[in-house]
């Protein structure tokens, strides 16, 4: 017979126990709840489980299912939905972001806010996107992922866009974010692609320096230049595929237009 000491003992093996792998461990937790709790004047009490918000935002993420296919041990898809709407607004992800960033770079002996970056693109294919261009240089039909890291390959800034954009015109939206974003960065390393005019005098505009570093055919480079940018890039591929699953509207908003 259940009894209410039983279902309290329950409840506390299935909390140290995950339910799905991507189930917020306990320390985890820790770290990320401070993010969610609101000023005292402006917090009121709510009723909703944010951990359990967050368990299921991260569910989504990973198995790139739809609202509606939201398991029931999660609260309702609508609960859910309106609260990954309400972190998006105040740029949740992006703040825990660039915390662990700093954290991680303080952690490997440099200074929180990095001073020096490096600055590249890549086109990929994108079936399901609305809006795409054609990249005649890599011969792909889809979008291009701006990309800014800083020396040791940890992402700082990326900028979507169709394939068809200039890797300059995507840096100089760049430029424009990664002053607000990251204010102590002055310095961009970048290949040939972004030796442009236009570019370098909104660099000097913006007091930037941008370094282009040219190929030598014979010297291809130290491997660690080619995996710090590889890394950036594979911590974009996890997202790119779940990006329209994610940021669309549920169903029956989609059938109210």
């Amino acid at each position: 017979m259940w009894t209410r000491a039983n279902r309290a003992e329950i409840a506390a093996i299935e909390k140290k126990a995950k339910r799905y792998p991507t189930d917020l461990t306990d320390e985890e937790w820790e770290r990320i709840e401070p993010f969610l709790l609101l000023p005292a004047r402006k917090r009121r009490k709510t009723s909703v489980d944010l951990r359990e918000v967050l368990n299921a935002i991260r569910y989504i993420a990973r198995a790139g299912c739809g609202w509606r296919m939201l398991p029931r041990d999660f609260p309702p898809w609508q609960t859910v939905y309106w609260w990954f709407r309400r972190f998006m607004r105040r740029f949740l992800s992006e703040t825990i972001h660039d915390v662990a960033l700093m954290i991680d770079r303080e952690r490997a002996g440099r200074e929180a806010s990095p001073s020096a970056g490096v600055v590249d693109s890549q086109s990929v294919k994108a079936p399901a996107a609305e809006t795409r261009g054609y990249d005649a240089g890599k011969k792909i039909k889809g979008r291009k992922r701006h990309i800014a890291v800083d020396t040791d390959g940890r992402r700082l800034m990326i900028n979507l866009t169709t394939a068809d954009i200039s890797d300059s015109a995507g840096a100089q939206q760049i430029l424009d974010a990664i002053r607000k974003r990251w204010p102590w960065v002055r310095h961009l390393f970048a290949d040939g692609a972004y030796d442009r005019r236009k570019l370098m005098d909104k660099a000097a505009f913006k007091d930037f320096v941008i370094e282009i570093v040219r190929r030598i055919e014979s010297d291809p480079g130290p491997a660690s230049d080619i995996t710090r940018r590889n890394r950036a890039f594979s911590s974009s591929n996890s997202f790119s595929r779940l990006t329209w699953s994610l940021f669309r509207p549920p169903y029956s908003a989609r059938q109210r237009k």
